[in-house]
C-alpha cells in the first residue's frame, strides 16, 4: 500500500506526462508544419496553380523582393498594426477596467459592448460598407455633408477608416481579457490603499496596471500578430483600394497567387508573413522577461 502511495506521489510531483500533448502535437504537425513546408518548398517554385509545378531557384523570391507593391503592403501593414494598436490597447484597457465592475449596469453594458464578437468580418465589413456609402448611406440619409463624403474611396481617409472597423469589431475581445485579468487581482490590495488614502487613479496605476503586465503583453501580443490577419475585413471592405491604399500583406498574396496566378511568388509572401508574426511574437513575450508565467497574486 505504501508502495503504490509513494509511486502516486512521485507522479504527482513529476506533473502530467507528455504524451497527453501528443494529440495536440500531431495536429499541429499535421495543419501547420507540413503545410509550412511545403509553402516554404513552393516559394521556390514557378506554378499557376494548375499546370506542372517547376522550381525555378530564387525567381520567386527576386520578383517579391523587388516588386515596389511588396514594399507598399509592408508599409500599409505596419501602419494598420501600429494604428489598431494605439486606438484598440487604451480603449480595451480602460472598459476592461470599467466592465470588471460588480454593479449591475456594468454587466449590462458589457453585454453590449461584446456585441461585436458575434459578427464575422465579412458581415462587418458589408454593413459599415453599406453605411459608409457617398450616395446612400448614413450620411445621405441624415442629410450629413461631412458623413455622406467618398470614405472609402479617398485614399488619405481609408486606412483610418479600415482602423475605426478594425476596433469596433475588436476592442471587446481585448476587453474581455482585461476584464478577466481585473478580475484577477486581489480585493485586498485596494482596500489596503484605501486605507492609505489612495484615489482611484492613484489605485489604477499602482496597483490595476501593474498586476495587468502579463495580461498587457498577452493582448499585445494577439493585437499585433492579429494585424497580419486582416484580410477578409479589408477584402470585403475595400478590396485593397483604393489604388493600394489598403492592400496589406495578407491580401497582397491573395491577390498575387489567386488573381496573378503566382503562387510561387505568393507563398514566398507566405513565408514573409509566417516570419514577421513569429519575429513579433517572440518580441513582444520577451517583453514578459523569464518570469513571464509566474503569479502576480498577492504574496507572490
Amino acid at each position: 500500500m505504501s508502495t503504490t502511495s509513494g509511486s502516486s506521489r512521485r507522479a504527482l510531483q513529476q506533473g502530467p506526462s507528455g504524451w497527453l500533448a501528443a494529440p495536440a502535437l500531431a495536429f499541429f504537425l499535421l495543419f501547420a508544419i507540413i503545410p509550412l513546408i511545403g509553402v516554404l518548398f513552393l516559394s521556390f517554385t514557378s506554378w499557376d496553380g494548375l499546370g506542372e509545378i517547376k522550381l525555378d531557384g530564387l525567381s520567386s523570391w527576386t520578383t517579391v523582393l523587388t516588386d515596389p507593391v511588396t514594399g507598399n503592403a509592408l508599409l500599409v501593414t505596419a501602419k494598420i498594426m501600429f494604428f489598431s494598436f494605439i486606438v484598440q490597447a487604451p480603449i480595451s484597457l480602460l472598459l476592461g477596467v470599467f466592465t470588471a465592475g460588480g454593479q449591475k449596469y456594468r454587466a449590462a453594458l458589457a453585454v453590449l459592448y461584446f456585441v461585436p464578437l458575434l459578427l464575422s468580418s465579412a458581415a462587418v465589413a458589408i454593413a459599415f460598407k453599406a453605411l459608409l456609402d457617398p450616395n446612400f448611406g448614413l450620411g445621405a440619409g441624415l442629410g450629413l455633408p461631412f458623413l455622406a463624403q467618398d470614405w472609402l474611396g479617398n485614399s488619405d481617409l481609408v486606412l483610418f477608416v479600415v482602423v475605426f472597423v478594425i476596433a469596433w469589431q475588436f476592442v471587446p475581445f481585448h476587453t474581455l481579457i482585461y476584464q478577466g485579468g481585473v478580475r484577477q487581482i486581489p480585493g485586498s490590495l485596494y482596500e489596503a490603499a484605501q486605507i492609505d488614502g489612495a484615489g482611484r487613479i492613484q489605485q489604477f496605476f499602482n496597483i490595476t496596471l501593474p498586476q495587468l503586465k502579463y495580461t498587457i503583453i498577452t493582448s499585445s501580443t494577439l493585437m499585433v500578430v492579429g494585424s497580419l490577419a486582416y484580410f477578409d475585413l479589408v477584402f470585403v471592405l475595400t478590396g485593397g483600394g483604393p489604388g493600394y491604399a489598403t492592400r496589406l500583406l495578407p491580401l497582397h498574396m491573395y491577390l498575387t497567387g489567386f488573381k496573378a496566378n503566382d503562387m510561387g511568388a505568393a507563398s514566398a509572401l507566405g513565408v514573409i508573413l509566417v516570419v514577421i508574426g513569429v519575429a513579433l511574437a517572440l518580441l513582444l513575450q520577451r517583453l514578459g522577461g523569464k518570469n513571464r508565467n509566474a503569479s502576480q497574486l498577492e504574496g507572490a
